[in-house]
Order: C-alpha cells, then sequence, then structure tokens
C-alpha cells in the first residue's frame, strides 16, 4: 500500500529525515517513536506531499506520491495534525463533512452517503452530540476527536496521525488507538501514528520505528525495539521492562 525508499528531508543545508524506507501493508499499524526533534513530524508530512523529499521515492499502490494530484492524496491520504485550533466559526458536522469533498460532486453537495459517514464518525469518537456545536468552542481535546472523526468519514487508505492522544483524557486515549485499530482490521486500512506514549505504542503497534536524530535506529517488532538499550541510546534514560498483565505485551517503567 505505502512504500518508502530511502528518503531524505532537508531544510536548508541540514539533513532532518535521513535515509528512512518502511513499508506498510492494508491493516497494519506502524508507530513512529523518538525524542522531540527526531524527524518524526516531518516524515509523516512528507508521506501525504505536504513536505518535499530531496531524495528517494514514496508509493501509494505503486504509484509515484509526486505523481498523484492533491485530490488524489487526499481522497486516499487522512491526516490527523498535532495542531488542530480552528479559528473562524464552523460546525462540527461541516468540519467533518469537509473532509468528505473528494466523494462529492463537483458543486460539492452532501450526498446521503456523506451525511451517513459523517454521523457514524461522530457516535465511534463519542461525539453524538456535537453535531451542531461550534468547532472554535471546543477544547484541546474535543477538537482532536472531531478531527479523528473527519479522518474516519473520509474512508480514506491510510491514516497519519500526530500525537493524536496529546489532549486526551485516558479514556478517550484508548477509544482513539481502538478506533484506528479497528479500523485497519476491518476496512484493509494502514495507519501511522507518531505517540510519546511507549506503552500505548506497544499495546497496539504492528510495528515500531524508532528514529534518533532523523535516521532509522531500530525498526520491527514491539519486543525488538523496546528494549533497555535501545531506549537508553535514544532517550538517554534508564527504563524497567515487563509484561502487561492483561495483554501480555511490553510495559516500559521509566527508572526516575
Amino acid at each position: 500500500m505505502l512504500q518508502v525508499g530511502d528518503i531524505s528531508i532537508w531544510f536548508g543545508d541540514r539533513p532532518v529525515v535521513d535515509g528512512v524506507s518502511l513499508g506498510l501493508a492494508p491493516g497494519q499499524i506502524m508507530v513512529l517513536l523518538g525524542p522531540n526533534g527526531a524527524g518524526k513530524t516531518t516524515l509523516l508530512r512528507a508521506l501525504n506531499g505536504t513536505v518535499a523529499t530531496k531524495g528517494g521515492t514514496i508509493e501509494l499502490d505503486g504509484v509515484l506520491l509526486s505523481r498523484l494530484s492533491r485530490r488524489e492524496i487526499a481522497r486516499n491520504i487522512a491526516v490527523v495534525a498535532q495542531e488542530n485550533e480552528t479559528k473562524f466559526p464552523i460546525t462540527v458536522m461541516e468540519f467533518i463533512l469537509a473532509g468528505r469533498f473528494t466523494h462529492g460532486a463537483a458543486f460539492g453537495w452532501e450526498s446521503d452517503d456523506d451525511i451517513r459517514a459523517a454521523e457514524t464518525a461522530l457516535e465511534l469518537c463519542d461525539l453524538d452530540e456535537y453535531g451542531w456545536r461550534m468547532m472554535n468552542e471546543l477544547s484541546g481535546g474535543e477538537r482532536q476527536r472531531v478531527v479523528l472523526a473527519r479522518a474516519l468519514a473520509a474512508e480514506s487508505k491510510v491514516l497519519l496521525l500526530d500525537e493524536p492522544t496529546a489532549n486526551l483524557d485516558l479514556a478517550h486515549q484508548a477509544l482513539m488507538f481502538r478506533l484506528v485499530r479497528d479500523r485497519c482490521r476491518n476496512a484493509g486500512a494502514s495507519a501511522i501514528v507518531i505517540t510519546h506514549d511507549l506503552n500505548l505504542a506497544s499495546e497496539f503497534a504492528d510495528k515500531i520505528m524508532l528514529l534518533k536524530d532523523g535516521r532509522v535506529y531500530a525498526s520491527g517488532a514491539t519486543s525488538e525495539v523496546l528494549t533497555k538499550k535501545n531506549l537508553a541510546e535514544v532517550y538517554g534514560v534508564q527504563v524497567l521492562l515487563d509484561a502487561n498483565p492483561a495483554s501480555g505485551k511490553v510495559r516500559v517503567t521509566t527508572v526516575y
């Protein structure tokens, strides 16, 4: 579905992403981990064509991303960005329906399918009563859930999520990841998620890529990447590792 081959991204005379390759198949969730400044957000933005690459290739279903129109990219790749403040008055329903523009007719009128997709996404994201609330009146966590609802309503093949749980309480953090996992499993979509929560990554990721200084430090299954050595080298901290008693997945505890 999504193939990235040896891409590099430079800002001025400085490489921000250097020689990164990855492959993402239908149904998979990949989590990008790494300290601030590791290149995670820049890499994610390159994957929907927002940031230009200096070298390498990005392909979606075997077609170079650079050969696709912005409409084709938007139809296939949905983004949940880190900052989603809305400064102008628009309702939650209008905001979500705007994400369906690639499905619409030439004049932009919403179809019954568009309305159903938006209402279903609102329900999934625990936003049943929010349809006619104004976006600029919502809290940061509420806006984050609305942006995920928009991405789900778009029914894209690929979801790119940049710290989607940053403003959410514990219950909605888990809900966010469960919804992404269910979309991938049930609809054959795939997702790349940036998070700083190593334990959420461990619970929900099929693959983890650990970045340091714009390069891939480690990539693979959770148990291969979340090791004491890797985390000490990349984050500069000591950790304790054990198994989550509920799921059996790797659990990370920082030693302060």
